[in-house]
């Protein structure tokens, strides 16, 4: 059995991440032919033996021309089916896209098809994307046990398309949020850890943690552009041969943070429990109760990942009329899983696709993009739902 682990300790980056692959092992050229099928303007890819910190390192240069055109996600999508890849390829390349769709639309307030790319829709991150997705073929990776480390994000600010942010900037945050990705600390002061590369990570994990019981076989470090002084700025790939049984589920030590409250407006909890999630929590709900002196009541159960408790309690004080919370550690198992865009007669639906011993036994469309298709074909929503998970296994 073939596992990966991926150390993200000091960030990670779309072009980092290929050329860690291409380090590993992962033919070059092969990884070239393969993108020169992608229906876009032409791109050129070098690679150099580099150092990071006084490490040795190998770097991949993508060279596209500059566009200011922002593609929406059917876009994307069309440009990788059009390339002739490899299937798990093609399937891997399409549920990065569609998780990167997913955290723009959560951070814009809109539906994951009207996202503009904006820098991951440029055509260096596309051949990042779709070059890591042929890498990671060529390596088995694609079907093997893949762990990665926690995922050093790094502090400070960073200019974008829509200006000025903190580190890490919310498509980052929503992307590791949204897969309960642990995350490292790390004294630099600038973006270690990119948009494109959290998706690629989120996307490739089967869990989180050090390195696996393994054999290993191969090594790859990839570089980033920069070199600064107080840290190898690279990523490494580990493949080897497992020494035991692959985890059906991820493993994630979380709190649970509860309350009791009979004193709240009830109309108010759904936009108590919409503010929680956007504090952080990985899940919120409320269950009725009968309170002291008759009175109905509400517990409040938040689960979220051990270094976002304080936000997320600061924000059930601000949200509700508690006056204390009770906490309690916990561990989560989840599922491995994906996400795949599943065309609906011309209506792009998003489905989240969870694992079990790599079989797929859970698919779970998004539901306003699922209403949204059959207000637009005219058909009955269950039917809408039972055709869009039906293709959704067929992926």
């Amino acid at each position: 059995m073939t596992v990966g682990w991926i150390d993200a300790g000091n960030g990670c980056a779309g072009d980092m991440l290929l050329a860690a692959l291409v380090d590993a092992g992962a033919d070059f050229d092969g990884i070239v032919s393969g993108l020169a099928k992608l229906p876009v303007d032409d791109v050129r890819l070098t690679e150099q033996v580099v150092r990071r910190h006084g490490l040795r390192a190998r770097q991949v240069l993508v060279e596209a021309p500059e566009t200011r055109h922002a593609r929406h996600l059917p876009e994307i999508l069309d440009l990788i089916a059009g390339a002739g890849l490899p299937v798990r390829a093609e399937r891997f390349a399409t549920a990065v896209f569609g998780r990167l769709a997913e955290a723009e639309a959560a951070v814009h307030g809109i539906e994951a098809s009207r996202v503009h790319f904006h820098e991951v829709g440029a055509l260096d991150a596309i051949v990042d994307i779709v070059g890591c997705a042929l890498g990671l073929e060529a390596l088995g990776l694609l079907e093997a046990s893949v762990t990665v480390s926690p995922i050093a994000v790094g502090g400070g600010t960073v200019t974008a398309a829509h200006g000025r942010l903190t580190v890490p900037p919310p498509a980052v945050l929503a992307l590791l949020t949204g897969a309960a990705a642990p995350v490292a600390a790390h004294p630099a002061a600038r973006e270690l850890c990119t948009p494109t590369g959290a998706a690629l990570l989120v996307t490739l994990a089967g869990a989180y943690g050090p390195m696996p019981s393994c054999v290993p076989e191969k090594v790859g470090v990839g570089a980033g552009t920069a070199d600064p002084p107080g840290h190898a700025n690279i990523v490494r790939v580990v493949v080897g041969a497992g020494t035991g049984a692959a985890p059906a589920w991820v493993s994630t030590a979380m709190t649970v943070i509860e309350t009791t409250v009979d004193d709240l407006d009830p109309r108010l909890w759904p936009e108590v429990l919409s503010a929680l999630r956007g504090a952080g929590a990985a899940d919120a709900w409320c269950a009725p109760v009968t309170a002291p002196k008759g009175r109905a009541g509400v517990v409040l159960t938040v689960l979220t990942a051990d270094d976002r408790v304080d936000g997320v309690c600061a924000a059930v004080f601000a949200h509700t009329s508690t006056l204390g919370v009770r906490l309690s550690p916990v561990e989560r198992r989840a599922l491995p899983r994906d996400s795949v865009t599943v065309d609906h007669r011309g209506q792009a639906v998003s489905v989240k696709r969870g694992y079990l011993n790599g079989v797929v036994v859970t698919a779970q469309p998004e539901y306003e993009e699922v209403r949204a298709a059959a207000e637009a074909t005219g058909q009955p929503l269950r039917q809408v739902l039972e055709e869009v998970r039906a293709a959704a296994g067929r992926l």
